[in-house]
């Protein structure tokens, strides 16, 4: 049986007994605390926990799950897999114990021909909880189970919690015997591969207190409402009703593995016995690739792109370690491209949304591999001299700085450093890479901190926050309001006061200034204390809730305790605000366009224009830029409100709120509205209409790494002040040209075309005549030790593919049963270059045109034994060069 088609019938087993289908979440978790989803409780947590009240009483989904604590174990045994699929079914109040006991058995023992899964019921075991009584009567009186079926186990396997203080209650797990030859007789407490345990049912009914570990907890009581949680591995049930042994040779994976094996030349499960078969390295490394590929395939599915943190990193480090295991296994070519369609065509039965954005998919897993494969071949070429000189100095410990060398500066993973060291005998200095680690991160922060508190002593801005408390912004609603300076601190600490000329550190117990942050650059703007005078020129929020106002004192003197007045600057601040709601309209515009993948990745908010990040697998293509351009200019036509209000994370979720991957959110967040185009949370400043942005002009779209690419934009005036220039600009050049400004592109088009083929025909006539002295030089050979020598200064104005092109023409012409060779030294700037060619006759006597270019030039160049070039000298060395080649050759014949 497929496993599409035993996912069907999961669900439609419990809709017919009234549950409510529930689609699976997507892979990423919507949990501060979880970066994947990893259970198939987890979107059903809040109404297991009694936070929210559910929907429906009975719920029934197969839920995607990621699971990578135990990412290094994957491959090395048949039991882990990174991404799997979790069949289960819920009661919020409703059936209990008998319930669920009852569901499970029928879908598990009814005929195919009725629906069910078609076990037989004699190959059954279940488990329980040793003090459980209802259960253990359940199974034996009403299903009809022998007792001998029935095993009692202790709180740390069959008692459940989520190992905190919460709901928890004792589980019964179900078993299916997969028969002698997979291991001895006796049941689940015997043999675990043979008696393979395919369901667990959760009776939720009490209340744990504080404690450690499965078991050293108290119980507290019953739950006011009983709960069901059960979960049955949907590829686990696959391996069993498929009659395979593991769920790496199940259909939405064996294919996969099967393809790897025959890209590789390799031959799974060659070595016999069932340990051997785990432990081969060829076997680990085909379910890794198996493994890793299919997981790739959901999560970018799922909108995950590769990157340098979070839920990006998680997939980069997995894609990398599939495309590293198939290079282990000797396949140096791209992969992804072989694989990743097979494990679409294996999950697109159960996922059809896979095969409908395959293209997306794809784009963002081979830009990945290629990367990869470039940093490879740079960090492997390091690695494997780091590895080299360790071996020849007798160590067996890779230095921690070594390893921090490739992390840092070539990007090389330090997993797979770890694995080729491993691979290689040695371990690394995991203790030295960690401290140089730290302290480089120690560093960013005191940099990061250092910008943000201008290098003012942090343990000042502590002291001023534990004193007086968070800093009240009023910014949303004013542009200048009274206030009191908390606090007036210098680069070494707090001061008394300040006088004209100062730089210093304003604190006011609430400010209208916006500080530096999401994107948003900060105002600008006067403070008053006194009679003193002081011009902030940055706003920062070096701890939470303290923002602080860096500024230069213009006139009188500031005194710490004055009463203040601090004014922004209006047309900073509305330019800013423009570009930042100009900003959500490009967002939004972009998902409208591309899709809800090409989520902000970054942006920069500034006077007059912005600049926003985004995720897209390849370049935006101008005709798509020009859509997105002229949508985001008919919202500002609309003239729509800008709405800002306070809600808690739930309802900005039920009201479609964009919320950033990676961004940290209260329980109260601050949404923003365009009308009803675009909503989004977010704390910065907006205008109060669309049409306040007049315009939004694109000037720039590049590349800023793997799958992510960057727009530009001017926004108001400075986007009116560009075109203007532009069509200036234009003007100017219909004038030159003589012809109206839509025909502007096509005379500069042939203007450039004509241009080239004016290069292309100097180019060849230089060269022609660099060649013509071909003959003339041949001619002009010495006889050096038995050998035919030219030596000759390049041509005046010959490129170094002149040289090296016209040195080994020379050669041809000379007599080829002899040894023959040709030095010419040209030119470059005020350093001379050399280059050296040798024919088959005089590499056979042992001349090596390498070894006599570094001879020549101190070390510098190289090359091969018949050519070679090098350079870097002072120009005026050319005639000594040319002289040194010819002793070299004579001295090199003569004693050969």
């Amino acid at each position: 049986m497929r496993t599409a088609e035993i996912k069907r019938r999961f669900l439609a087993h419990f809709e017919a007994n009234e549950h409510i289908v529930v689609p699976s979440a997507a892979t990423p978790a919507d949990d501060p605390n979880l970066l994947f989803v990893n259970a198939g409780m987890v979107p059903f947590k809040p109404y297991l926990l009694g936070q929210v009240t559910p929907p429906y009483r009975r719920a029934v989904s197969v839920q995607k799950c990621i699971r990578t604590p135990d990412i290094d174990e994957v491959g090395k045994t048949t039991r882990h897999g990174t991404f799997f699929q979790m069949n289960g079914n819920f009661s919020f109040g409703d059936y209990f114990k008998q319930g669920a006991i009852r569901y499970a058995w029928s879908l598990l023992t009814s005929p195919v021909s009725d629906g069910g899964l078609g076990i037989d019921p004699d190959r059954i075991w279940v488990t329980s909880f040793i003090d459980e009584i209802e259960a253990v009567d359940i199974w034996h009186r009403e299903i009809g189970l022998p007792m001998e079926r029935i095993v009692r186990r202790g709180k740390a396997d069959n008692f459940w919690s989520m190992g905190v203080p919460g709901p928890c209650g004792p589980c019964s797990e179900i078993f299916v015997d997969r028969g002698p030859q997979y291991g001895r007789s006796g049941g689940p407490d015997v043999d675990e591969d043979r008696y393979l345990e395919v369901w667990n049912l959760v009776f939720m009914q009490y209340e744990r207190g504080p404690g450690s570990g499965k078991a050293d907890y108290p119980i507290l009581g019953e739950l006011p409402a009983r709960n069901i949680d059960t979960g049955m591995g949907l590829e686990r049930m696959a391996a069993l009703l498929q009659s395979v042994d593991n769920i790496y040779e199940i259909d939405e994976i064996k294919p996969i593995l099967d393809h790897a094996a025959g890209l590789t030349g390799r031959r799974y499960g060659a070595y016999s016995g069932h340990v051997a078969a785990d432990s081969h390295p060829d076997d680990v490394r085909l379910r890794v690739v198996a493994d890793h590929v299919r997981t790739a395939l959901m999560v970018i599915a799922d909108g995950v792109t590769p990157s340098n943190e979070g839920r990006g990193y998680v997939l980069r480090r997995i894609i990398r370690r599939a495309v590293r295991a198939m290079r282990l296994l000797g396949f140096n070519d791209p992969a992804l491209p072989q694989l990743l369609p097979v494990a679409r065509d294996c999950m697109a039965p159960s996922y059809p949304e896979v095969a409908a954005d395959f293209d997306r998919i794809a784009s963002y897993a081979y830009g990945e591999e290629e990367a990869f494969r470039a940093t490879l071949r740079q960090g492997t070429t390091m690695l494997d001299l780091a590895v080299a000189e360790t071996k020849a100095a007798g160590g067996s410990v890779l230095a921690g700085d070594k390893v921090f060398q490739l992390h840092d500066t070539y990007g090389f993973p330090v997993d797979l450093t770890l694995e080729i060291a491993a691979e290689q005998g040695l371990q690394i200095d995991a203790e030295g890479f960690q401290r140089l680690m730290a302290d480089q991160r120690r560093r960013a922060k005191a940099d990061a901190q250092a910008r943000k508190a201008g290098h003012a002593d942090t343990s000042a801005y502590r002291a001023v926050l534990d004193a007086h408390g968070p800093v009240t912004f009023t910014g949303y609603v004013q542009t200048s309001r009274e206030a009191r300076l908390r606090a007036l601190l210098g680069p070494h600490g707090q001061l008394a006061g300040a006088t004209e000329g100062d730089e210093v550190t304003l604190v006011l117990d609430s400010t209208p200034f916006y500080a530096e942050g999401g994107g948003q650059q900060p105002d600008n703007g006067v403070i008053t204390v006194g009679d003193g005078r002081v011009e902030i020129f940055d706003v920062q929020q070096p701890l939470p809730g303290l923002i602080v106002h860096r500024g230069r004192v213009v006139a009188g003197e500031v005194r710490s305790g004055a009463d203040a007045f601090a004014e922004i600057d209006m047309r900073r601040r509305r330019a800013i605000s423009r570009s930042h709601t100009a900003t959500h309209l490009v967002h939004q515009t972009m998902r409208n366009v591309l899709g809800e993948t090409a989520t902000q990745a970054g942006s920069l908010n500034a006077p007059g224009r912005l600049r926003f990040d985004f995720n897209t697998p390849g370049a935006v293509p101008p005709s798509v830029l020009a859509d997105v351009e002229q949508q985001v200019n008919e919202v500002l036509l609309t003239d729509l409100e800008v709405r800002a209000f306070v809600t808690d994370q739930a309802q900005a979720r039920r009201l479609g709120a964009i919320a950033l991957f990676g961004e940290k959110y209260g329980d109260a967040v601050r949404v923003v509205e365009v009308g009803d185009y675009a909503r989004e949370l977010c704390g910065g400043t907006h205008v109060a209409r669309s049409a306040q942005l007049g315009l939004v002009k694109f000037v720039h779209e590049s590349s800023v790494g793997s799958g992510l690419r960057r727009v530009e934009a001017l926004v108001g005036m400075d986007a009116f002040d560009f075109l203007a220039r532009e069509h200036l600009l234009l003007g100017r050049l219909a004038e030159l040209y003589r012809v109206p400004a839509d025909q502007v592109l096509d005379r500069v088009r042939q203007t450039v075309t004509q241009l080239r083929d004016v290069e292309r025909e100097l180019e060849k006539l230089r060269s022609d005549l660099v060649r013509a002295n071909t003959a003339g030089l041949g001619a002009a050979a010495r006889e050096v030790a038995g050998a035919r020598f030219v030596g000759a200064p390049a041509p005046d104005g010959a490129t170094g593919n002149d040289v090296r092109t016209l040195a080994q023409e020379i050669c041809a012409t000379l007599p080829g049963d002899r040894p023959g060779l040709v030095a010419m030294a040209g030119r470059a700037g005020d350093k001379a270059s050399l280059v050296v060619v040798v024919n088959r006759a005089g590499v056979e006597r042992g001349l090596n045109a390498a070894e006599l270019v570094k001879t020549a030039l101190g070390g510098r160049g190289g090359g091969s034994s018949a050519l070679a070039q090098g350079g870097g000298v002072p120009a005026g060395q050319t005639p000594q060069l040319l002289a040194s080649i010819e002793r070299l050759v004579g001295d090199k014949l003569a004693n050969g």
